[in-house]
């Protein structure tokens, strides 16, 4: 199953009743990148009221913390929390900074406005689905490779290489559990001429079109 990871920060702001609430976010990988990246923020805008940050890392999501920063309980913290985990987003962290425009919120408005923040950065960050899944080589004589370009654009698969010498290899990244049946396909679709060597299990993205492995 594809999971849904912040491949780059973005921020974002909107104002509420004169008080400013910037959203800042950044890739993290465990508790320690996130509390430095926290730090560096609560430099950055020391001036500000308040600097509420929430993060999640783990293939699971099962790292999870969030601060207040002296809001009211449960009003910043929490809410920017639960909208991570709605969205779904692994290894993300984000500080939310209210300058304080000198007119009371309320909880319920406290709430709204961190949440509100915290949409408009993931707006502003690129979002990524990573994948599990494997190399395949493929090896086949021309006459075979518009049937093998075929097959990988009704599969929706980019190749990542080719190499044309007596015959042609394309590599492509294939999602786990998709593997058999789409070489089955070639085989089917080559009369069983083509040829495959399989790689190791990787983490995989298509970002900007082009596919990237982690």
């Amino acid at each position: 199953m594809p999971v849904k990871a912040l491949y780059q920060g973005g921020s974002g702001e909107i104002v509420e009743k004169k008080s400013r609430f910037i959203a800042t976010f950044e890739t993290i990988e465990s508790e320690e990148e996130a509390l430095a990246f926290i730090g560096r923020m609560k430099k950055q805008y020391w001036d500000a009221r308040h600097n509420c940050y929430a993060f999640v890392a783990g293939e699971n999501q099962n790292l999870q913390r969030c601060s207040d920063d002296g809001e009211p309980a449960g009003t910043a913290g929490r809410p920017m929390l639960d909208v991570l985990l709605k969205e779904g987003v692994h290894n993300a962290a984000v500080v939310v900074t209210r300058y304080f425009g000198g007119t009371l919120l309320g909880t319920g408005g406290l709430v709204r406005a961190y949440q509100k923040a915290v949409q408009e950065g993931l707006k502003n960050s690129v979002i990524i689905e990573k994948m599990q899944g494997r190399s395949l080589k493929i090896d086949c004589d021309y006459n075979s490779i518009g049937k093998i370009q075929y097959i990988l654009a009704q599969n929706q698969m980019q190749a990542l290489d080719a190499s044309y010498t007596d015959r042609v290899v394309t590599e492509v990244m294939v999602p786990e559990g998709q593997l058999e049946r789409l070489k089955q396909e070639i085989t089917e679709g080559t009369n069983g001429t083509a040829g495959f060597q399989t790689g190791e299990l990787a983490e995989f993205a298509l970002i900007d079109g082009q596919v990237k492995i982690f």
